[in-house]
């Protein structure tokens, strides 16, 4: 039965180290999606320079580059919003894992102290019948 339960919790450990990547995965996602939208708003800003600098130019191209970038900034959002809503899943599963795992380790701790109660007791009851007998055969060659 012991083994049962260590496997059970050796099971929802790795259950726990699933869920706990799986999270750290999502969070590394949005923080890629977020290094994205910044770079995307540095590249703007450099673009909107050099159209200042020559409007007759880049009048034409950068209307079209703005559109693109405002599609683009848009589909990060929505990416970064869907992301985040998986990572409030993500840590629910994870708490819920834990959980479990939680559960099974206090149970296995509980037999396990309740193991060494049972031993300790019978070595006690060994040890005090040793010392009846030992008190006993005194009292017998003593007399």
């Amino acid at each position: 039965m012991a083994g049962k339960l260590r496997n059970l919790v050796r099971l929802f450990e790795w259950r726990v180290d699933e869920r706990r990547r799986k999270l750290g995965e999502l969070l590394r996602l949005v923080a890629n999606l977020e290094d994205q939208a910044r770079q995307l708003e540095t590249e703007l800003a450099g673009e909107q320079a050099i159209a200042g600098a020559s409007p007759a130019e880049a009048g034409f191209l950068y209307g079209n580059y703005a559109e693109a970038v405002i599609l683009r900034r848009d589909r990060i959002a929505e990416s970064i919003t869907k992301t985040e809503e998986e990572i409030v899943g993500a840590r629910e599963e994870l708490n819920d894992a834990y959980r479990e795992l939680k559960k099974y380790q206090v149970t296995e701790e509980s037999r396990r102290q309740r193991k060494l109660r049972e031993t300790s007791r019978k070595e006690q009851a060994v040890a005090d019948e040793l010392s009846t007998q030992g008190f006993l055969r005194r009292l017998n060659t003593g007399r």
